[in-house]
């Protein structure tokens, strides 16, 4: 396709797949597609691991690697100790979180500060120092794209990409910030409407991604990747049509085969419509679009304490909600009902499961599609 993106990464499709699974990355990028490996969460040991296994399985096909590193979160530029951390964490809150899993019958005698010790590994990638690791491991491996989920690329992964001729992309959810991300020198802007799982702001991708093609042309025609509820072909096209050069996806790979989505949340997810997702601050500390469940209505109630900062939001919650995924898959009914994960709300026209790269092939016929009903509109048959 004559796209900016595809020229970028040397790809035949602008669809870039985002996934914490690596086989789903290898599927896409091997589909002709770009798979993009979710790192945030793993220590630089486990990083090395998962991308020496990609190389060794993608054939030689492009593909790249998304972290996390916010402008701003709880404790940045301070080195805090684990009870430093923990010391931080309100009575009220973890007791509201066992108030939660208790109405579900679910035990809370292990979601303990042991548990919240190991959530602290996403609090020291967070920033800086913590992520050098991740970054050394990552411009080791032949990545043709490097991503940051939250805020303006910090300089040293700026400098690496630019050193190693690996493209740097960011995410942005509002005009403002897509211009602080141009003005900083990044390669590629990820616009995300409010319609995506996971982190996400409030404006949807049909306002969001015209405006800030329009508003970033007097700093320079940056290629801009469509992301927010896209889960078709179709979609992808019209977002092509208002300025786009491709499309950023994650949902669309939770209900995939290959995809490490929980089989109870999937089996949601499949049953869900566009309808069933909510933007709550109760995982993260951030807003952030999950599959509605009795644990994110519980945070919207009036006793509710309010959600705590990034990191320490998720130090309160990730214990509790990998008790109830553990429990899910072993048939609790309670934590069944309570099981939740981010997707966006695209989940409504995500009804079947099949494999990554028999999603990457219905993506290129709904496109083709889409353009062939778009070039009989005009007369351009």
């Amino acid at each position: 396709m004559d796209s900016r993106i595809c020229e970028m990464l040397g790809i035949e499709f602008p669809l870039l797949a985002f996934s914490h699974c690596r086989d789903v990355v290898v599927e896409v990028s091997k589909a002709g597609g770009f798979g993009v490996f979710g790192a945030a969460t793993i220590t630089p040991k486990q990083l090395e691991i998962e991308l020496s296994w990609i190389d060794a399985h993608i054939d030689g096909r492009p593909y790249g690697v998304d972290l996390i590193l916010p402008n701003a979160y709880e404790g940045k530029g301070e080195q805090k100790s684990p009870e430093q951390f923990l010391a931080m964490l309100p009575r009220e809150h973890i007791e509201f979180t066992n108030s939660i899993l208790e109405a579900h019958g679910v035990p809370t005698d292990d979601v303990d500060d042991a548990a919240r010790r190991d959530a602290m590994g996403f609090a020291d990638n967070l920033g800086i120092d913590g992520a050098q690791g991740h970054l050394d491991v990552a411009f080791s491996h032949p990545i043709k794209l490097i991503a940051n989920a939250l805020g303006v690329p910090p300089k040293p992964m700026l400098e690496m990409g630019k050193r190693n001729g690996v493209a740097v992309a960011a995410l942005v959810g509002a005009k403002s910030h897509a211009i602080n991300q141009v003005q900083a020198g990044v390669d590629v802007l990820v616009v995300a409407g409010g319609e995506a799982g996971g982190h996400c702001g409030s404006v949807s991708t049909m306002v969001l991604v015209p405006e800030i093609h329009e508003a970033i042309q007097e700093f320079g025609d940056t290629p801009i990747l469509a992301a927010g509820g896209i889960v078709t072909g179709r979609q992808m096209a019209a977002c092509m049509a208002m300025g786009a050069s491709g499309a950023w996806t994650g949902s669309v790979w939770l209900t995939t085969a290959e995809g490490e989505t929980n089989p109870v949340v999937k089996e949601k997810m499949l049953a869900a419509s566009s309808s069933d997702t909510v933007r709550s601050r109760s995982r993260t500390g951030k807003y952030t679009r999950q599959l509605r469940s009795p644990w994110t209505d519980a945070w919207q109630r009036p006793d509710a304490p309010d959600p705590l900062p990034l990191p320490l939001q998720r130090m309160i919650a990730h214990p509790a909600l990998m008790k109830v995924d553990k429990l899910s898959q072993a048939g609790h009914k309670g934590a069944r009902e309570l099981a939740t994960y981010y997707v966006g709300q695209g989940v409504g026209l995500m009804n079947a499961s099949q494999s990554a790269r028999g999603v990457v092939y219905d993506f290129k016929q709904d496109f083709i599609n889409a353009y062939e009903r778009l070039a009989k509109a005009v007369g351009a048959e």
